[in-house]
């Protein structure tokens, strides 16, 4: 009798060892390590292969005719911009995000429009029953869209119901954790259901043409579950991101194989569902005061899309010996850096402050040109100076205290005029070729320059 083939799998990063241990040597998490079978079929070992003589097929050149990938445009603009246009007939798409922050709503709301635009639209569960889906619908308004609904866990029969209909033009699959194959002796949920389940939708998505919509859960530490395999496999994985405490939220891009990478789509949560935001800026800006020292407004870029939002700070004496740095919506280490920076080369000294940075309206930064931003409102709020309400922020601070240009400066700043700013403080090597209608644009040179502007109060 043949010997079982056993092998244990780290649920958190996949890698797999010969033994149990309580301790992931890759990943480093603990208790994570499960055992599992493999199967013949997908992550089967090369003996379980059956050799075969391939095929002989033909290779060709860079230079032919190419054509543009046929799209299904869901009418939603917000997710049409994160997508490139729509949905790519054939692809497969991995959406993830938190717990209750929108995910299937998001998704229930364009199968419903596409529904009514006269496409085929199929909405399988895993999750939750048929009646819990149609409670949804009612909910938000959208019972009356002809949504072909099922709640079904084996990937096996979730295949052969498609097959055996018409073709339809979108699979959404809620979520991937919650089905299970054949091919796969583990529990659902474990690394090789995961990767084997996606495999197999990803394939009959090529086979078919249709798009196929997979809903992934996501980790503590914010990515997507499972095996990163998973995201190498999919054409465009797409991250729903947002703040219990706002109501925001925001849809991004983090790979396109049919479009840019890095595009936002900002949609707000509502009693009847979500809601494009047409104008963005608006939103993250929300209510400001003028007397108010310590807040900036930084002109950020979000993959195309110029964004302005408020960067607060708050300068306070400490009666620690080591003074607090608290940090939300921006890196933490960046943020030491510029505080090193104003200490080291501007002779502002926060050594005896605790400093908190907040990004208003919940939004993550993850730019370097919102240092400027960020150190405007730093000297602010201990100056104790208000900063003038029509001024935008944006640039780059390097280590020697120079202020570095930034990428895309024209279009920061006629989102800056167009939302009644006359104002902006940037680099001065963004200045000289800036092509703008604000009233005044300052380019600094050196950080040392801000510290007087701002102390000026001008």
């Amino acid at each position: 009798m043949a010997k079982r083939s056993i092998s244990f799998v780290c649920q958190s990063c996949g890698a797999i060892t010969p033994k149990w241990a309580g301790r992931c040597e890759s990943c480093g998490e603990w208790n994570s390590i499960q055992e599992e079978r493999p199967a013949s079929g997908v992550g089967g070992g090369p003996a379980a292969a059956r050799s075969a003589k391939g095929r002989v097929f033909p290779l060709v050149g860079l230079s032919g005719e190419s054509k543009e990938a046929p799209r299904i445009v869901t009418g939603v603009q917000e997710l049409d911009r994160v997508t490139g246009g729509g949905f790519v007939k054939g692809s497969a798409i991995l959406v993830g995000g938190d717990p209750g922050i929108g995910k299937s709503t998001l998704l229930i709301q364009a199968s419903a429009v596409l529904a009514n635009q006269g496409h085929k639209i199929v909405y399988i569960s895993g999750e939750e029953a048929v009646d819990q889906v149609r409670l949804r619908s009612e909910r938000l308004g959208l019972s009356a869209s002809p949504v072909a609904l099922a709640a079904e866990t084996s990937v096996e029969d979730i295949i052969a119901t498609l097959q055996s209909e018409k073709n339809p033009a979108l699979v959404i699959i809620d979520s991937i954790q919650t089905l299970w194959t054949e091919q796969a002796d583990s529990p659902p949920g474990t690394v090789t259901q995961v990767r084997a389940s996606a495999q197999a939708l990803v394939r009959y998505a090529k086979k078919s043409g249709c798009t196929v919509v997979i809903v992934g859960h996501v980790t503590k530490d914010g990515q997507i579950a499972g095996p990163r395999v998973v995201e190498h496999m999919v054409d465009a994985v797409l991250y729903f991101e947002g703040d219990g405490a706002h109501q925001y939220r925001i849809l991004r891009g983090v790979k396109n194989r049919f479009g840019a990478t890095d595009e936002i789509g900002v949609f707000e949560m509502t009693d009847m569902g979500l809601k494009e935001v047409a104008n963005p800026s608006s939103l993250f800006l929300g209510e400001r005061n003028a007397n108010t020292p310590g807040a900036a407004v930084f002109a950020g870029l979000e993959g195309t899309r110029p964004l302005l939002v408020e960067i607060q700070a708050l300068v306070a004496p400490s009666s620690l010996g080591t003074p607090r740095r608290a940090v939300i919506g921006w890196d933490t280490a960046r943020l030491s850096m510029i505080l090193a920076v104003l200490e080291a080369r501007c002779g502002v000294k926060f050594s005896q402050h605790d400093v908190y940075l907040n990004v208003a309206g919940g939004l993550r930064i993850n730019e370097p040109a919102a240092d400027l931003a960020v150190a405007a409102a730093l000297i602010s709020s201990l100056s104790g100076v208000a900063l003038p309400m029509d001024c935008v922020y944006f640039g780059e601070v390097s280590l020697s205290g120079g202020v570095r240009p930034v990428a895309q400066a024209n279009s920061r700043l006629k989102e800056a005029r167009k939302l009644g700013f006359g104002q902006a403080v940037i680099s001065g090597a963004n200045q000289k070729d800036a092509n703008n209608g604000l009233d005044k644009v300052r380019g600094l040179d050196e950080l040392g320059e801000l510290v007087a502007t701002v102390a000026s109060g001008s």
